[in-house]
């Protein structure tokens, strides 16, 4: 059976393949443009279980609020140009759209499937690493934030009031998140190993200070826990100085805010998103 032109441009449009490519599948397949498809689906297949152990450190974030739930997508690939291609970002707009249509929480077969069959056509691993939804309670206040590079997102929902005020400072949150991207929310988080294991780094930097071994013991396990201290001020969200104001730390502004508009509020969910970590 002949290929004409016509036939090779369909079946092009349909799966992306190249245009030598479609041209050799329906040669195969005897005209036979289902059949084509197939093939051209099977060596796809077959080149991505080939990349399956290829890191797939680039990709993007994607943050979604619909009504009272927040969605989060983190949809990896290999390459930072297949990052950009609008195929890969429909893709991630797509799994969100199922999510949120299905009542979706967790990563199911229907969205592995669709990024399996990007990947076919792409021939480039990929995978949806991560997926969460979160419930935004009544009165209260959320926020997202997605930086510019797509590669960092964060989360912030404030309890207690849902003004406009409230939402300005949950925003803002999320912006102070993806500038200073804490490690934790409080110092209640923080594992005791991690502590140890600054003090140590802390007493060893510490005795190699002249000037302080001739202090008193108590004095140096002063100074040991000020330093502790001060270190996890600078990795607990809470504690850090406030992007806004770096003359109140986010726990004062909080404080502050609830004073404004005359309610006591928490904070329900803080989340910072980084692509691979």
């Amino acid at each position: 059976m002949a290929i004409t032109a016509a036939d090779v441009k369909a079946l092009r449009e349909k799966t992306g393949a190249g245009m030598m490519e479609c041209k050799k599948a329906l040669t195969e397949a005897n005209g036979d443009a289902a059949e084509a498809e197939k093939i051209l689906k099977e060596k796809g297949l077959a080149a991505v279980a080939k990349r399956a152990e290829r890191a797939t450190s680039e990709g993007r974030i994607f943050v979604r609020q619909n009504g009272n739930k927040i969605a989060v997508a983190e949809v990896t690939c290999e390459t930072d140009f297949v990052a950009k291609n609008t195929d890969f970002i429909a893709l991630g707009e797509k799994i969100l759209d199922i999510v949120f249509e299905k009542g979706y929480t967790k990563v199911e077969k229907e969205l592995e499937d669709l990024v399996l069959e990007l990947a076919t056509k792409i021939r480039e691993n990929m995978s949806l690493r991560r997926l969460e939804v979160i419930d935004v309670p009544a009165g209260s206040a959320a926020s997202t934030y997605v930086h510019s590079d797509f590669k960092t997102g964060a989360v912030v929902v404030v309890e207690g009031s849902d003004s406009d005020d409230v939402k300005v400072f949950a925003k803002d949150c999320c912006l102070h998140l993806a500038a200073f991207t804490p490690s934790y929310t409080t110092k209640e988080e923080v594992p005791q190993s991690y502590i140890d294991e600054q003090k140590e780094i802390f007493k060893a930097q510490m005795a190699q200070d002249e000037k302080m071994a001739s202090k008193p013991e108590n004095v140096k396990a002063g100074i040991l826990q000020g330093k502790i201290n001060k270190h996890l001020a600078e990795i607990c969200f809470v504690d850090q100085m406030f992007v806004k104001d770096d003359k109140v730390s986010v726990a004062k502004k909080l404080e502050e805010v609830s004073k404004a508009v005359g309610a006591k509020l928490s904070f329900k969910k803080v989340a910072l998103y980084i692509l691979g970590k």
